[in-house]
């Protein structure tokens, strides 16, 4: 059975126009006025709302084995919180082990995500490095779709990639004409300066902050730039949390470079004060990486995020509850790292940008799926609302007041880092694959119904940046002898 959205503005990043959009067998088959659908036809009253393309979060970690646990969010109760909040598609990632296979540990979270209620994809992390981690590269682009690569430059005796795995792994992606992504802490320092606050008796969560000052970031955000410009790649920074980091990207993107910056909602709201908070738990309950920075970062984040300097917005949804928070009751360092948000991000972001004039209806398309959708070359299937793309939409009242809540959201963590919130501003329906799964409070997500979503390689940058690489390639000079 189709629906058919009545009587809404339709919001793309580029343009609005009052029109009825009518979905079917999972596709916006017709956009227009008085169009003729089928007998049957679900109708969805749009009247004095918004028909947007639904949000794409770029940052998830759902089932995430970390630091001796594992989130409490799986495929399913995150896709479905997700789908609650308006957002219709994840991009997670895949971790893999130091020395693991990158095929073995993408065949891994692809059973874990069969479950999931919205459709998915994964950037692959690459956290080491030898000749099979090349030839998996290549196997993951060619033949599963994969179009990004992960690398920490934290997490030292973990995850944590060396410059030298950067350096194979940034040039295999141009090779393959994928997106290198980074999480851009200097995770040496970060190492010095746990132990160096531990050792002063700093063990509660307060240290967390400053064992992870924004100079590291900003250090690691300039370095994997410079990495990125010398080798002719570009490259995504994921979580963009201060004013360092930001200049860095602004730099480079100044200079020409293809450089992309993504901010979460909770850095562009929170900040560091929550560290100080006398109770552990709740202070704990905040410990996430990078840390939420004193209050000057937030304005920064912001006025990038409307001038185009950051140009997409995620959560790094990664939630652990306070049973395993409690496991660095003694030492900060071992706080399970993650906060939750994927159900709350579309409306922090428009009650604090679209109804405070930081954003446009749709700069906040934009910022919360279309940006996301072309760097990651899955446009216009997803992050748009046209004839044939997929029919991932959400229907947003701008006057519905909804509280965020603990007690209330869908997602399977016992805090929230927006608790007693209330925002102007939330969906009162979300399709997807041309399906109501949420309506006017109501959750109708259905475990495995979420797809896979392969995504090609070579996005248009890429032939940009080989144009402008052969034209910069060096030349011998000719002497006689």
């Amino acid at each position: 059975m189709g629906v058919l959205i009545q009587g809404g503005l339709v919001v793309n990043a580029d343009q609005s126009l009052m029109a009825d959009v009518y979905c079917e067998a999972g596709k916006i088959q017709q956009i227009g006025s008085n169009l003729q659908v089928p007998e049957g036809t679900e109708i969805v009253d749009a009247k004095g709302q918004y028909v947007m393309p639904g949000g794409i979060d770029p940052h998830t970690h759902m089932q995430l084995p970390f630091m001796g646990t594992v989130a409490s969010e799986d495929f399913y109760t995150g896709t479905a919180a997700g789908l609650a909040g308006g957002t219709t598609m994840i991009i997670d990632f895949v971790i893999p082990s130091p020395q693991q296979p990158l095929m073995e540990a993408y065949q891994t979270w692809r059973e874990w995500a069969e479950k999931s209620a919205a459709d998915y994809s994964f950037h692959v992390a690459v956290t080491w490095w030898d000749e099979s981690v090349y030839e998996d590269m290549g196997t993951l682009v060619q033949e599963e779709g994969v179009n990004s690569f992960k690398h920490f430059m934290a997490y030292k005796n973990a995850i944590m990639a060396t410059d030298e795995t950067m350096v194979n792994s940034f040039n295999r992606c141009l090779e393959l004409g994928a997106m290198p992504t980074v999480h851009a802490e200097n995770g040496e320092l970060v190492y010095h300066l746990q132990r160096k606050l531990l050792a002063a008796g700093l063990k509660g969560p307060e240290a967390h902050p400053l064992s992870r000052p924004s100079e590291v970031e900003g250090e690691a955000a300039n370095r994997a730039i410079r990495i990125a410009q010398s080798l002719g790649v570009p490259l995504y920074l994921v979580h963009v949390s201060c004013k360092e980091a930001v200049d860095e990207i602004a730099r480079a993107r100044h200079e020409g470079q293809r450089v992309y910056g993504e901010v979460l909602a909770g850095h562009l709201e929170l900040d560091d004060s929550v560290y100080r908070n006398p109770d552990w738990s709740f202070a704990a309950a905040h410990v996430m990486s990078p840390p939420f920075r004193p209050k000057e970062h937030q304005a920064v984040l912001w006025k990038a995020l409307q001038g185009g300097t950051l140009q997409t917005t995620a959560t790094d949804h990664c939630c652990f509850c306070a049973e395993q928070k409690a496991a660095g009751k003694e030492d900060f360092s071992k706080i399970p790292n993650g906060t939750a948000g994927i159900e709350d991000r579309l409306m922090v972001l428009w009650d604090s940008g679209v109804n405070k004039g930081r954003l446009t209806v749709n700069e906040f398309v934009a910022v919360t799926s279309a940006n996301t959708a072309k760097i990651f070359n899955i446009f216009p299937r997803k992050g748009c609302i046209a004839v044939g793309a997929d029919a991932d939409i959400v229907v947003w009242d701008p006057n519905k007041q909804h509280t965020l809540s603990a007690k209330t959201h869908h997602q399977n963590i016992d805090f929230n880092i927006f608790e007693g919130r209330t925002v102007t501003g939330a969906p009162s329906h979300t399709l997807s694959q041309g399906r109501v799964v949420f309506k006017q409070g109501t959750l109708m997500a259905e475990r495995g119904a979420g797809r896979y979503i392969k995504r090609p390689a070579f996005p248009g940058i890429f032939e940009a940046i080989e144009k402008y690489n052969a034209e910069q390639a060096p030349t011998a000079v000719e002497r006689s002898l």
